[in-house]
């Protein structure tokens, strides 16, 4: 590798703040926010939108969408039925 063309690559602390779960691991992501981890030492932290803490793949659970309100939406916007003829 050539020195000096890499970003540096250190600890980091992914915090998923829907599902209250934060990891420590390691990343070249940078952050200007910080957060003292359990061990004492403060580390930068990056807010996540999803993690394995809170996504349906990984939790086993799923989102339930509201598909008959779409549905009845669409019936009220265009009419019930197909075309006729």
């Amino acid at each position: 590798m050539k020195p000096g063309i890499h970003p540096e690559y250190r600890p980091v602390v992914f915090r998923d703040r829907a599902a209250d779960f934060a990891f420590l691991t390691r990343s070249t992501a940078t952050s200007d926010k910080t957060v003292e981890w359990e061990d004492g030492n403060t580390y930068p932290v990056i807010d996540v939108e999803i993690s394995s803490a809170s996504h349906p793949f990984y939790t086993g659970t799923q989102r339930v969408l509201d598909t008959a309100g779409r549905v009845e939406r669409f019936e009220r916007r265009y009419g019930r039925g197909g075309s006729e003829r």
